[in-house]
């Protein structure tokens, strides 16, 4: 295969995950505000703050407010990871390799950009009814992807661009309630505290799911342990890595890549980490400083895979 065209597989899997995450955002986002007595920008600014794009947001709007903040995540021009974007560069990429790709997934993906596009009935609708066509379109071409590509090297590459992004936006959406929305003292385990964790586990498509497994109240501890360390959750980040690792053994068709090598290296801390952790010890060692080393290596691991499989094709 192309390097050019495994290129694009992950970013077009990638974007659309984005894309998915992005509705996810805004629409806890739409939760939380509706139950915090608190000023609005104090639930939605930290959305921005999870998604890294504090200093764009800041230059366009520095009045700030939460319908800045929607348009900003939703189909602010400027922003190149809004919600319209990610869906017009996935939709971009998929047009340049059409011959990969099943016929039935770019014409969704198509139908979906086209539906995004100015003056078209989609924007006379209301914000929550907006995302649930998003998230629905998004869920769309993942089934038409699952259930029609060939389990080939063209599926891995598309696979791993969708886990990599789906768990650093696990850790991020987590990180913005348990760090960046953390309720006064005499709110913890209150009912609006509550709210706020059922909030984030229906963001993650999670709250029924953990209901099922844990048979227990919802605390902090039990939905950071279910969201980074479950192993068999497909959002968990713990589920995540291990399919990315599951992906490369595939595309390499051999032992984990060579001995010593970054990749390698890299991907095995990162597995050692979450497949052996305990949730006491990430929340003593700090829930909020974890999740950021979290980020920083799925840069990295990011950054590896683009030089060994995009760039130059070969072992660094």
């Amino acid at each position: 295969m192309l390097s050019r065209v495994a290129e694009q597989l992950y970013w077009i899997f990638r974007y659309v995950e984005r894309a998915d995450n992005l509705a996810r955002f805004l629409d806890v986002g739409m939760s939380m505000a509706l139950d915090s007595p608190a000023d609005g920008d104090a639930v939605w600014l930290p959305l921005i703050e999870a998604c890294a794009e504090s200093s764009l947001f800041e230059e366009l709007h520095p009045a700030g407010g939460a319908a800045a903040v929607e348009w900003f995540l939703l189909a602010q021009a400027q922003n190149p990871n809004a919600i319209c974007n990610c869906i017009a560069i996935a939709r971009e990429n998929a047009r340049q390799i059409r011959e990969v790709i099943p016929n039935e997934f770019f014409e969704e993906l198509n139908a979906l950009h086209l539906d995004l596009q100015p003056g078209e009935s989609f924007w006379q609708q209301a914000l929550p009814e907006q995302l649930q066509l998003i998230r629905r379109g998004c869920q769309q071409l993942y089934g038409i992807a699952d259930s029609s590509m060939r389990r080939d090297i063209s599926w891995q590459f598309a696979n791993l661009g969708r886990l990599i992004e789906r768990a650093e936006k696990t850790a991020r959406i987590l990180d913005v309630k348990y760090f960046l929305l953390l309720p006064s003292p005499q709110d913890v385990g209150g009912a609006l505290d509550e709210l706020q964790w059922i909030a984030l586990l229906r963001s993650a498509s999670a709250y029924q799911m953990y209901r099922q497994h844990t048979q227990q109240p919802i605390t902090p501890s039990g939905v950071a342990e279910f969201l980074l360390l479950d192993p068999d959750f497909p959002r968990s980040v713990r589920y995540c890595l291990n399919g990315i690792a599951e992906a490369i053994a595939s595309i390499d068709q051999q032992p984990l890549l060579q001995s010593g090598h970054s990749l390698s290296r890299s991907l095995g801390r990162l597995q050692a980490t979450w497949n052996f952790s305990q949730v006491g010890e990430v929340i003593n060692l700090g829930l909020h400083q974890v999740i950021d080393e979290l980020q920083l290596q799925i840069n990295q691991l990011h950054s590896l895979l683009e030089t060994r499989y995009f760039i130059t094709n070969q072992c660094t």
